[in-house]
């Protein structure tokens, strides 16, 4: 009994053949991959009795990599995949924002320059602290204390 690696040897131009055949030109490799797999299942289950070896795997391969096609089509109807045209007219529906800043801005009414400030870099401009006290040449202590008041202010303006 030969050694599946040289069955695999022997049986490789044919396997690359049904590739072919199938027209397969993306992922030659991994279909190439599938048709051994095929093979050595062709090796557990071949019956001499039923007829020849070549034929059996020729047919048993092919009908596997078929399946893999099947299996690639139906997950790429399933996989919406959007065009770059679709990116470029989305951009074109972008929400205005002016409401939500004026939303914003009104809760800012009550605040201190710095407090306001920090709101709207915060909710904004989605700065962090750090990032505040950067922009504002200051210690991340007196944001996260312009935070503090803030947050104070914004409690009591919306519990009224």
């Amino acid at each position: 009994m030969e050694s599946f690696e040289q069955i695999a040897e022997q049986y490789k131009p044919m396997i690359h053949k049904i590739i072919n055949s199938l027209h397969l030109y993306k992922d030659k490799e991994e279909f190439y991959q599938h048709g051994l797999i095929a093979l050595w299942e062709v090796c557990q289950r071949f019956n001499p009795e039923k007829g020849d070896f070549t034929n059996y795997a020729y047919t048993f391969i092919r009908g596997r990599l078929l399946v893999e096609l099947r299996k690639i089509a139906l997950a790429k109807e399933r996989c919406v995949s959007l065009e770059e045209e679709f990116w470029r007219i989305a951009g074109d529906f972008q929400t205005d924002r002016t409401l939500e800043r004026e939303i914003l801005l009104s809760y800012c009414e009550t605040l201190t320059t710095n407090q306001q400030k920090w709101l709207l870099y915060t909710y904004w401009d989605d700065l962090t602290v750090k990032k505040i006290a950067e922009l504002e040449k200051v210690t991340v202590s007196a944001v996260k204390q312009w935070r503090t008041g803030a947050r104070e202010k914004i409690k009591v303006a919306i519990m009224n």
